[in-house]
């Protein structure tokens, strides 16, 4: 009934599913949510649902690896870009979505392909056919047990934080203003100065904050270094986040003409304008002491909270030593995993590789091969150290970045070398997409 199953409707799956469908093959899409099963970090049932932040992070395509990646992405047609640039909101320089437009707008795009069925349904074993596995990081039990049997060896895991967000009318904006670090994009994050005595008492307060306590099983689990909760970033030493999340660089307060001693930043979540979130403040505080120790934060004394920050697991394969060039697991070829699941960590790059993964798997189908994307690319090098390029026994979740590109051939100046690789990168691009439309039948 479909040329291929995919498993899980998050941005990894959703893209996998329209870069198929697009390519003329059918698609059963399961997503266990709807169907009575949810995860302990979703809100709803739309596809593409992002749960931590509304941000894709920097949309500057010369001299950002994460804006590359953007670039690329909207080259090969992406659904998961397409849906970000219609439904931005004011990020300065960098690419955040209004989160509830956005999902609603991959579902509706999903749900009516003609090529695309969309199931509501929990897949506890792994299907005989054609599958490409984009469960994420918050994959069911059962199907986490058949994939840990088919690898022989264990997933991976760490934690990931979920950071709180504001009602923007009960934010005090005779204390807060209105910037952008170095004024750069435009004045779109709210900036709430600390002094010293401040953010002194506020470090005391997220130290001595009750935390939630982890399950027996959850105890081992490290914390992902990329996205660390704000308590344990205060734990390592009193400066930590004014190096961080609440570094004062590049503001200047309006009323004093100087950096403050700290700054708390908000960035707005949705298209109105109404919500929010903290920037940076992932935490595993319980719910009345985040309330009660984020009313200190200048501007914020009257916050009233449209959500408020949580915790949850996080599981990822050891995808350098299990899966090939093409993302398909070596002990059953049949199966292709994307997503946060093979351990890239982000919005943009999980849908990446979901749209690897199905662009792989629809050459498959259709009998040819699809050479993977050059090294030089953002593409490229996400890929390449995803089935390769790290060491499989120390491997960890990676953002997409310019020192997973090969490097660049002769002298420059530090300053030109950002340029350098995007402008490498767009041309093997170029060339790579031009080789695949030369294979393609006339």
């Amino acid at each position: 009934m479909h040329d291929i199953h995919i498993i899980g409707g998050g941005l990894a799956g959703s893209e996998a599913a329209w870069q198929l469908a697009e390519a003329g093959l059918t698609v059963r899409l399961s997503e266990m949510r709807g169907s009575g099963d949810t995860t302990p970090a979703h809100e709803t049932d739309r596809l593409a649902e992002m749960v931590c932040s509304n941000s894709f992070r920097s949309d500057d395509a010369e001299n950002n690896a994460v804006g590359l990646l953007h670039q690329e992405m909207r080259d090969l047609g992406s659904l998961v870009m397409r849906a970000a640039d219609k439904h931005r909101v004011p990020a300065g320089s960098a690419l955040a979505v209004d989160r509830a437009e956005f999902a609603a707008e991959i579902t509706g795009a999903i749900e009516g392909h003609p090529r695309i069925t969309v199931v509501r349904e929990r897949v506890d074993a792994l299907p005989e056919g054609p599958t490409i596995i984009a469960t994420g990081p918050l994959t069911a039990p059962g199907l986490a047990s058949a994939i840990a049997g088919a690898t022989g060896a264990g997933a991976l895991a760490f934690f990931d934080a979920i950071a709180p967000i504001v009602h923007h009318d009960s934010v005090d904006m005779d204390i807060c203003w209105m910037a952008a670090r170095w004024d750069k994009g435009g004045k779109d994050y709210i900036n709430c100065p600390m002094n010293r005595e401040q953010y002194d008492a506020f470090i005391a307060a997220l130290n001595a904050g009750e935390k939630t306590e982890f399950k027996e099983w959850e105890r081992d689990t490290p914390y992902f270094e990329g996205c660390m909760p704000i308590e344990v970033m205060a734990e390592r030493g009193p400066e930590t986040l004014r190096f961080g999340p609440m570094k004062p660089v590049g503001l200047d307060d309006p009323r004093t003409g100087r950096w403050p001693h700290a700054v708390v930043q908000l960035r707005q979540d949705n298209a109105l304008g109404t919500l929010w979130n903290i920037v940076g403040f992932q935490t595993k505080l319980k719910h009345a002491d985040q309330v009660r120790i984020f009313r200190t934060i200048p501007g914020l004394e009257n916050a009233e909270f449209a959500r408020l920050g949580g915790i949850h697991r996080n599981s990822f394969i050891r995808s350098p030593e299990l899966l090939d060039h093409e993302l398909r697991l070596k002990a059953r070829p049949n199966i292709r995993f994307a997503g946060q699941i093979t351990g890239c960590e982000g919005y943009v790059e999980s849908a990446a590789i979901g749209l690897l993964a199905a662009r792989f798997a629809a050459a498959e189908g259709r009998g040819t091969a699809l050479s993977p994307p050059p090294l030089e690319t953002a593409l490229g090098a996400l890929l390449g150290h995803l089935t390769g390029g790290a060491v499989a026994q120390t491997y960890q979740p990676m953002n997409i970045n310019f020192g997973l590109m090969p490097p660049l051939e002769g002298k420059s100046r530090k300053a030109d070398r950002k340029k350098a690789y995007t402008t490498r990168a767009r041309a093997s691009l170029a060339t790579w997409i031009d080789g695949q439309r030369a294979l393609q039948p006339a």
